[in-house]
């Protein structure tokens, strides 16, 4: 048998791996708990398998994990990790503590390719998908690194896919890391503290809802189409009124949960009080919660950030509209951690989103 990379398998995976072993299902179980929930990779120190198990895994079941190139630590604690994926491209994980909770964002993808005008990440082009194993391994690394492993109280609280990268573009490697961080024998998230967040890649938006349940936020940015089809270019395919249809339609499979809404503020783009006024009309009544998101700001974007009294007034408008609005606290920024700021080293193959037989973009 050739060998496998755990990282690599799903719960069920492990499972069949054994099964071809002719081992039981609970030798799954078993190394689930040493490498998820006691940080152990090492088959010497899995002392509830047999020593004649542990000699035949060795040549068959590795445990190979992205390396960290960088460490750096912001004045406001966020950490953020340069994970070496593979010779010539690295990503970016960002770890953001707060008094109750500590969230994780992990990325999908080397690079993106929707290329959002204001967005740093997708200024680097799009180099490739991230395996499954290279999506876990980010939750495996921050909890090793931050210490989670042997301790009682969780540290990693929430996860978001709100890396590098289109998450639903990545779809069956995305799905199944988030199934594994909310096993029970993986990292036992609750579907509530797993968020994925997209662009608007409207046909897997409803792929999602029939596939895996998490909190959806999607990165809308925009009250009207001829302005978000120049900030978030997807949109041509798929402009905002299929956007609200399909998550309208994820709500309601998902017991009516709340869909939040994404909004960068963008001074004399996107905050105007004639602004406000539309996304409030048009998410009245919607179950939505709204993160207005100061602009965090890179070299070239050409964009600066509203300012404070045009930022709490257009939230003010909103909430005239019964929207739960809440303004995101710029967290890392100093370590260019914050969100539209993630570059990572990216091997570009794509500078703007093309064609995708299954999603329909153009």
């Amino acid at each position: 048998m050739q060998a496998v990379n755990f990282f690599s398998l799903t719960h069920e995976g492990l499972r069949s791996f054994f099964a071809v072993l002719g081992e039981k299902p609970f030798r799954a179980t078993q190394v689930m708990k040493w490498v998820y929930h006691h940080g152990v990779i090492e088959l010497d120190l899995m002392t509830d398998l047999s020593k004649d198990l542990r000699n035949q895994l060795a040549d068959i079941l590795v445990f190979e994990l992205p390396t960290i190139e960088s460490e750096q630590v912001s004045n406001d604690g966020t950490i953020k990790w340069l994970i070496r994926v593979d010779e010539k491209n690295c990503i970016e994980t960002v770890f953001i503590p707060e008094i109750d909770r500590g969230t994780l964002c992990v990325s999908s993808q080397v690079g993106c390719a929707l290329d959002c005008s204001f967005c740093s990440t997708g200024k680097q082009g799009f180099g490739r998908n991230l395996t499954l194993s290279e999506i876990i391994s980010q939750v495996w690394i921050a909890n090793r690194n931050l210490g989670y492993f042997g301790q009682r109280n969780r540290i990693i609280t929430n996860v978001v896919m709100m890396g590098m990268g289109e998450p639903l573009l990545n779809f069956d490697n995305v799905t199944k890391a988030m199934d594994l961080m909310k096993d029970d024998l993986g990292f036992g998230l609750s579907t509530k503290r797993v968020t994925l967040s997209t662009a608007g890649v409207v046909p897997a938006i409803d792929k999602l809802a029939n596939t895996t349940r998490v909190s959806l936020a999607v990165s809308l940015h925009a009250p009207n189409n001829p302005l978000r089809d120049t900030l978030v270019p997807i949109n041509r395919s798929f402009p905002i009124e299929k956007l609200l249809d399909a998550c309208r339609r994820y709500s309601e499979t998902n017991n009516g949960d709340p869909i939040t809404f994404e909004y960068v503020m963008l001074a004399n783009i996107n905050d105007s009080k004639e602004n406000a006024h539309e996304l409030g009309r048009l998410l009245r009544g919607f179950p939505a919660k709204i993160n207005l998101i100061p602009f965090n700001p890179f070299p070239g974007s050409g964009y600066t950030c509203s300012s404070r009294p045009d930022l709490d007034r257009f939230r003010e408008i909103l909430m005239e509209y019964g929207l739960i609005t809440i303004t995101r606290k710029t967290r890392g920024d100093d370590i260019d951690a914050a969100c539209g700021q993630l570059v990572g080293q990216v091997v570009a193959k794509a500078r703007r989103h093309q064609m995708n037989a299954e999603t329909g973009i153009r």
